[in-house]
């Protein structure tokens, strides 16, 4: 929702209501990235998930790496940048 998929900004509002609409009509399956905004969409699920955790299988990639503000990407498949993409946000 925030970056790549859009060609239109999806405001964290609008992200939310729709995370809240999908889990309404039963969507239990959600899937992120820290690249995305950078980790402004994985900051959006985290707030619309805030006392729903429970009720959904919660997926996220790793391994493309991009700094905030930055357009060029790179690559990280260490331990330790895979563990903190599993428990960060």
């Amino acid at each position: 929702m925030s970056d790549f998929y859009s060609s239109s900004a999806v405001t964290e509002a609008q992200g939310i209501a729709l995370i809240h609409r999908a889990l309404a009509l039963g969507v239990t399956f959600l899937d992120t990235a820290d690249v995305y905004g950078p980790h402004t969409n994985e900051s959006t699920v985290g707030k619309a998930l805030k006392g729903r955790r429970d009720s959904v299988v919660l997926a996220t990639k790793f391994g493309i790496v991009r700094e905030p503000g930055a357009a060029t990407r790179g690559a990280n498949g260490h331990p330790d940048y895979v563990r903190s993409s599993c428990e960060d946000r």
